[in-house]
C-alpha cells in the first residue's frame, strides 16, 4: 500500500465521531506509513484474540479491580509486555504493530494497547494525556482509579499521579487536576503523532516528519503551529514555494505570534530564493 491510500484511510477513520472508531486501528495506521505492507485487519485479530482469552478467565465478574488485575496478569506476567526503559526513543515505540510484536513499548502505545483490550472486556477505560507520561483511567462513578500500563498496570490514586508529576518536573510544573481527566481518542492519536515527530525532528528526518505534521492537520487543521512546521519543514526538504504559502498564512491569522519576527525573517529568505 503505498502512502497515500494509507493517508487517505486514516482520514477517512478520524472523521468518524469519538465512539465509531477502533483507537487500535487509527493507531495501526499511523504504523502503516511507516509500514506499507503492514496488514491492519491482522494486527485487530491479534488484539481481538488476547481479549478473548481475558474474557474467558472473567465468567462473571464485574467488580473492576478484580478485572484489572486479571488484565495485568495476562498481558504483563504472562505475555510480558513491558515498557522500553532502555530505548525509550527508539520509534520503534511508537508503532503499534512494534509493540505487539517486540511487546515493548512507550507508555501511550501500552496505553493504548490497554485501552483496547479492556473495552473488550467490558472496562469503562479511558486515556489520561497527563504531561511527560500517559497514564489510563477507569471512570466509572463512583470509583475512580487511574492505571500504569508503562510499569505493568500499576494502580494509582490521584495523590500517586500528582507525586509522579513532582517527580518528573519538580516545581517548574504546578499540579492542575486537568492533568488526570480523560482525553479523546482523538487527542491519543494525536498525541502519538507528537511523539513521532519530536523524535524525526531530533533526528533531522525531515521527510518523516514532515509526513507526520500533515497527519497532526489532518486530525487538527486549526493549529497553526503545525501549519508554521509544515513550512518549515518544506523548505528544508526544497519545496520553497510550498514553504512560503504556508508561513504566509501562518503570519496572516497569527501576526502577533511570539516567533513572528522570525518567521518573516524566514519568509524573506525564501522569497531571494525564489527570485533567483
Amino acid at each position: 500500500m503505498d502512502v497515500s491510500e494509507s493517508r487517505r484511510r486514516f482520514a477517512a477513520l478520524i472523521e468518524r465521531p469519538h465512539g465509531e472508531f477502533r483507537l487500535a486501528e487509527g493507531a495501526l495506521l499511523i504504523a502503516q506509513e511507516e509500514y506499507p505492507a503492514l496488514d491492519v485487519q491482522t494486527y485487530l485479530r491479534r488484539l481481538d484474540a488476547m481479549a478473548e482469552v481475558v474474557s474467558s478467565r472473567l465468567g462473571l465478574e464485574i467488580d473492576p479491580q478484580p478485572i484489572v488485575a486479571q488484565l495485568n496478569a495476562y498481558l504483563f506476567d504472562e505475555q510480558g509486555f513491558r515498557g522500553n526503559q532502555e530505548q525509550y526513543y527508539d520509534t520503534r515505540n511508537s508503532f503499534l504493530n512494534d509493540v505487539i510484536e517486540r511487546k515493548t513499548g512507550i507508555p501511550i502505545t501500552l496505553s493504548v494497547m490497554y485501552i483496547e483490550l479492556a473495552r473488550q472486556v467490558g472496562l469503562p477505560i479511558v486515556g489520561v494525556g497527563m504531561p511527560g507520561h500517559f497514564l489510563v483511567r477507569y471512570s466509572a462513578q463512583p470509583t475512580v482509579f487511574w492505571i500504569d500500563p508503562y510499569y505493568q498496570g500499576k494502580l494509582l490514586s490521584q495523590e500517586d499521579c500528582q507525586q509522579r508529576l513532582t517527580a518528573m518536573y519538580g516545581q517548574r510544573l504546578a499540579w492542575d487536576d486537568a492533568y488526570v481527566q480523560p482525553v479523546s481518542d482523538h487527542a491519543i492519536l494525536q498525541r502519538m503523532l507528537y511523539n513521532l515527530k519530536a523524535i524525526y525532528v531530533e533526528q533531522g528526518d525531515h521527510r518523516r516528519a514532515l509526513g507526520v505534521v500533515e497527519r497532526l492537520l489532518l486530525l487538527r487543521p486549526d493549529m497553526l503551529t503545525e501549519v508554521r512546521d509544515r513550512g518549515l519543514l518544506q523548505a528544508q526538504l526544497g519545496s520553497l514555494e510550498a514553504a512560503l504559502d504556508d508561513l504566509q498564512h501562518y503570519l496572516q491569522l497569527s501576526p502577533e505570534a511570539p516567533d513572528a519576527s522570525l518567521i518573516t525573517q524566514h519568509i524573506t529568505t525564501l522569497r531571494q530564493h525564489l527570485r533567483r
